[in-house]
């Protein structure tokens, strides 16, 4: 697994890491994230979301063609689409409270 570099890595500084997303209610693994830059995690950027490939392709589509992130397991609702304007990226806002994250590992 490669993290990708561009624009937006190299703006926040070039530190990225890999962050296993996981459902705060029941504990099930939701996705794979490319969080790039310090900071809280607010939104997960559709473009950074690694696995699974169901939401993978994401990032092509229209904002309003894409669902709610809801828990696979227990239907918590987790985040909500929309555009970024500050960067003119689609993202999902996070609900406060509802995604635990860890640090994942990157298999050389």
């Amino acid at each position: 697994m490669v993290l990708k570099s561009d624009k937006y890595r190299k703006v926040r500084g070039g530190y990225s890491r890999l962050l296993t997303i996981y459902c705060k209610r029941c504990g099930t693994e939701i996705l794979t994230y490319q969080k790039d830059g310090p900071g809280i995690l607010e939104r997960l950027y559709l473009d950074r979301i690694v696995a699974p490939k169901r939401l993978t392709h994401l990032d092509n589509m229209p904002i309003s063609k894409i669902t709610d992130l809801k828990c696979t397991n227990c239907k918590s609702w987790l985040a909500t689409p929309y555009l970024y304007e500050k960067e003119k990226r689609n993202a999902y806002k996070l609900f406060v409270g509802a995604v635990i994250k860890k640090i994942t590992r990157i298999k050389k």
